[in-house]
């Protein structure tokens, strides 16, 4: 069975919904768990400490341990805080799951760059100064898992959710990066794209998906990725209604024009269906990949 005993975890954005449901799976498997959330509403007006004080008081009735944070992810300040009450409270920390949130739809030709930005600084910048902020506790103890929240709306799309999708999606440059600076470490850095019937999709997404997809039947991804046990690094977990699958950047196989010559625009046009032919895709990791490289007449990093 996978536990976290003496593990400390925070999870922001852990009032309600799936921030909720992560942090009691979290604490009944024995982790120590912050709850952050500063209670605002879904458009991230207002705050009441109630929230995150409610689901605290859920955990400690079942046995578990936890405290409050009403900060906001997106203060510098306030995002450190979050850090410092764990380091605080339970001495470290091992686990970050940012997932706090907020939503301003509208369509981009009517949404202010003021909503825009506001969204990009909860969902990226707030992930950014939270993990920030536990990162060089990570590096010392050479020890941390990081999960990161993306949506369908960022990777595929959605309609009115430009500033949404924009954060979501940029997300998943950072984590790129940060697997690479963290694998010395034993910091694992992954992302959960979730589906789930909360008061954010309350009323976009259809009633009865909205009901099957409890926050719950997303939480057991998340928590695997929080584990010790996990092996992945830099992946994307897609969970919603029970259903778990792994979503990845695929590139053709593509083609190669003779390298002697600058490619026209022509010479892109006659290739144009061997270059979006999907049959022979696979993951992609790079870009000039080997059978690339050597199509060129370059080494690749098996010859090295």
């Amino acid at each position: 069975m996978i536990r976290f005993d003496d593990r400390a975890a925070i999870v922001t954005g852990a009032g309600a919904g799936l921030g909720r449901a992560h942090a009691l799976l979290l604490a009944a498997r024995g982790a120590k768990v912050v709850v952050n959330d500063p209670g605002g509403s879904i458009d991230g007006t207002g705050g009441n400490g109630s929230a995150a004080d409610g689901v605290v008081a859920e955990i400690k009735a079942a046995g578990g341990t936890a405290v409050a944070n009403y900060a906001s992810v997106a203060d510098r300040d306030g995002a450190a805080s979050i850090v410092q009450t764990a380091l605080d409270s339970f001495g470290k920390v091992d686990i970050v799951v940012n997932n706090a949130g907020i939503l301003r739809d509208k369509i981009f030709a009517k949404m202010t760059l003021d909503e825009f930005e506001t969204v990009l600084a909860v969902h990226l910048l707030g992930t950014v100064y939270v993990t920030k902020a536990a990162w060089p506790h990570l590096l010392d103890q050479k020890y941390g898992r990081v999960v990161f929240t993306t949506s369908g709306s960022g990777l595929v799309g959605s309609y009115g959710q430009a500033n949404y999708g924009a954060a979501k999606t940029a997300m998943m440059g950072l984590m790129n990066n940060l697997k690479f600076e963290g694998a010395k470490a034993n910091i694992k850095v992954n992302m959960i794209s979730p589906v789930a019937g909360t008061r954010m999709t309350e009323g976009i997404i259809d009633q009865k998906l909205f009901d099957l997809s409890k926050p719950e039947r997303v939480s057991p991804a998340v928590a695997w990725l929080c584990s010790e046990e996990c092996d992945a690094n830099g992946e994307i977990i897609a969970a919603g209604a029970g259903y778990f699958t792994l979503v990845k950047l695929m590139k053709t196989t593509g083609v190669v024009i003779d390298p002697a010559q600058t490619p026209t625009i022509e010479d892109f046009v006659i290739n144009k269906d061997k270059i979006f032919d999907l049959s022979t895709a696979r993951a992609y990791s790079s870009t000039l990949d080997d059978e690339t490289k050597h199509a060129l007449g370059l080494p690749g990093r098996s010859d090295n």
